[in-house]
């Protein structure tokens, strides 16, 4: 069979759909094109169908849809820029939901594939406290430096991490949105007109950026910021600047639409992060040290309370950096700072909360990810269990800053004091000994944060968990005591015939129920048009790989693997779920990523995907079956994500 020209197909879709006049909206799914039509009657389903490359054409929800397979990016990227531009499928910030749903959707997602090196680093940190604590090293040695500077460099440079994974989650240019966070982190930046008065530190670099000093830009003032370590200045940039990217890619010819679109959204988007994102860091930080203040001459429990309740909040958002000059200017004045002891306990309770979660799961697999969480935040790195843990579930963070609360009212109305500086944790708690020998102050720090911690673990053990996740987590665990091999593979088994060495076995992706294929409720599914496979009615949200091989379709909803046998794998999550642009789904691997079976791709909210009134149902196709001799469909009834689910008999 001849090579499809992908261009020419895109071209002879459009004209027979009646022409772009006729479009008033196209995107793409894992499969297919989906066009919104002004009017139907203008549009030759029938010539489509027949058209080289075109698998079928099916009408479904008001769209018109055109089934190309797994090259339908190919057809999708040659139809004019002027009716794909802003009209993308995967983006999120266009999902379903309520803003504060869609909100923590989208910082957990841009979190979620750099959670395990969070963790790593989270507990190198705290090793490292350790063995200064004991005196094994010295903050001043080579070796600790070392060990430092791998541990600290995510949390120095996060803003680039989380350039990349915001710009996989709103269809930016990954390379653009790397050069704005560095231009953002860019140490000559901060420096300019900065009076030179010997060496310049770390210490002094800050100091200047966080005062408020400005410089101007064609005459229009610039006020400069620290954004190291920071959240969401770079992922407010790297979304408004998707939009550009759109915007010129519509409009730019594509001989130089590589170039010169890249250019111009750095033009715009460097001085403008710089002009806005910055002084509105710094304006909610102000605002909120003088409310802080003001709490504590009025009240120091309400000082407490607030601190403690607020202040990982304030570190979620990055506007945290504006209240930190207040415990140093009181530590430089007066030896001592009431308004950091608050924030022990607050940091304390988050690392509870997790560790409620980690006693209340049965799922050893979910166990081991969160008990590492755990650990750091005990040290007080709290980034993994914030945002791994804590923000998906949302109902352990509630709860762990009530506790920090609690913990932070005792302090204050205790009117504990702390005499140093560091990062609130468990090996910084002796910044609460008193010089003076009033030991009854580390008495009630301790006594403050402890009650925190344990408050936040007992209160997420009990109430962090609605009753469908208890379900589910029960489930899991119950599949795994049943088979403690779970997710190793196994031979095949329902009278398949021996396997040779390129027969693929394929495992099911979720748990759940499976079902045959003419029972999905799509037509082009059921109808085995898009290939063979099998469907699962999931029960748990976690979306795991097939098979081993590359990732060559990642769009959230939808993944498409192929092997080094050449089997091609789709997993298509629920029904028609493209529609809610990535809202219910964090994905975890990008395109083009070497995956092993059982590797985690996404994790699916399948409570929201019905609350959209959509099926979960996710389907499982070998969508080139006629390259292979046969499909052996194994899977029926309940099953477990890593069970076998057919094998391609080469």
């Amino acid at each position: 069979m001849a090579a499809v020209d992908y261009a020419a197909l895109a071209q002879d879709i459009l004209a027979k759909a009646g022409g772009p006049d006729n479009v008033a909206s196209v995107v793409h799914c894992a499969t297919r094109l989906r066009f919104t039509l002004k009017d139907r009657a203008k549009a030759d389903k029938d010539a489509i169908s027949t058209l080289p490359g075109v698998i079928t054409v099916v009408e479904n929800g008001g769209q018109f849809q055109v089934v190309i397979g797994n090259n339908v990016p190919k057809v999708y990227a040659a139809l004019p820029a002027a009716l794909t531009a802003d009209k993308e499928g995967a983006d999120a910030a266009g999902a379903s939901g309520g803003v504060v749903s869609r909100i923590i959707d989208v910082v957990s997602s841009i979190f979620a594939p750099i959670l395990g090196v969070l963790a790593a680093t989270g507990i190198l940190k705290g090793l490292l406290l350790i063995a200064v604590a004991a005196k094994w090293l010295a903050t001043t040695s080579p070796t600790y430096q070392i060990l430092y500077a791998a541990a600290d460099a995510l949390f120095m440079f996060l803003p680039m991490y989380l350039a990349v994974t915001a710009a996989r989650k709103f269809n930016s240019n990954p390379y653009t949105a790397l050069t704005l966070a560095g231009s953002l982190l860019y140490t000559q930046l901060a420096t300019i007109n900065m009076p030179i008065d010997g060496k310049v530190t770390a210490t002094t670099l800050r100091a200047w950026s966080q005062a408020g000093n400005t410089v101007d830009f064609f005459g229009i003032p610039v006020l400069l910021q620290s954004y190291t370590s920071s959240v969401v200045p770079i992922v407010l940039g790297v979304w408004v600047m998707s939009y550009l990217e759109k915007f010129f890619n519509a409009r730019i010819h594509e001989s130089v639409r590589n170039f010169i679109t890249p250019m111009l959204a750095l033009v715009i988007m460097v001085p403008l992060t710089l002009m806005t994102l910055g002084p509105l860091g710094v304006f909610l930080g102000q605002g909120m040290a003088g409310l802080i203040q003001s709490a504590y001459t009025f009240s120091p429990v309400v000082m407490g309370i607030l601190m403690g309740g607020l202040w990982q909040v304030l570190v979620i958002f990055g506007i945290h950096w504006g209240i930190v000059p207040i415990f140093i200017n009181n530590l430089a004045t007066q030896g001592f700072d009431p308004v950091k002891s608050a924030a022990f306990p607050a940091v304390l309770a988050q690392a509870g909360a997790a560790l409620g979660v980690f006693l209340r799961l049965r799922d050893r697999q979910q166990k081991a990810i969160v008990g590492s969480t755990v650990i750091a935040g005990i040290f007080g790195i709290t980034e993994p269990a914030i945002y791994g843990v804590n923000l998906p579930r949302k109902r352990p963070l509630i709860i762990g800053c009530i506790a920090g609360a609690v913990g932070g009212g005792i302090t204050g109305a205790m009117g504990v004091l702390v005499f140093g500086t560091g990062a609130p944790g468990l090996l910084t708690l002796p910044i609460g000994i008193d010089p003076n020998g009033n030991m009854s102050n580390l008495v009630w720090l301790l006594a403050g944060t402890g009650l925190s911690f344990v408050l936040a673990a007992v209160g997420t053990y009990l109430f962090g968990f609605s009753a469908d996740d208890l379900a589910k987590d029960a489930a899991a665990a119950a599949r795994a005591e049943s088979d403690p091999a779970a997710g190793v593979p196994a031979p095949a088994t329902g009278g398949t015939a021996l396997l040779t060495a390129l027969d693929t076995t394929v495992r099911a992706p979720m748990s759940g129920t499976a079902i045959d294929l003419a029972d999905v409720d799509d037509k082009v599914f059921s109808s085995g048009a898009m290939g063979v496979g099998f469907g699962i009615v999931p029960d748990d949200g976690r979306v795991v790989a097939p098979v081993d091989g590359k990732v060559i379709v990642a769009m959230g909803h939808a993944f498409g693997i192929r092997t080094a046998t050449g089997v091609e794998i789709l997993v298509h999550v629920g029904i028609d779920t493209v529609q809610l642009k990535g809202a219910p789904f964090s994905q975890v691997i990008a395109k083009g990523t070497e995956v092993r079976a059982g590797d985690v791709l996404a994790i699916a909210d399948l409570d929201a995907i019905r609350r959209a009134d959509l099926d979960p149902t996710t389907v499982v196709l070998v969508t080139n079956p006629g390259n292979f001799t046969t499909v052996d469909i194994i899977a029926a009834g309940p099953i477990a994500a890593g069970d076998d689910g057919l094998v391609v008999v080469a």
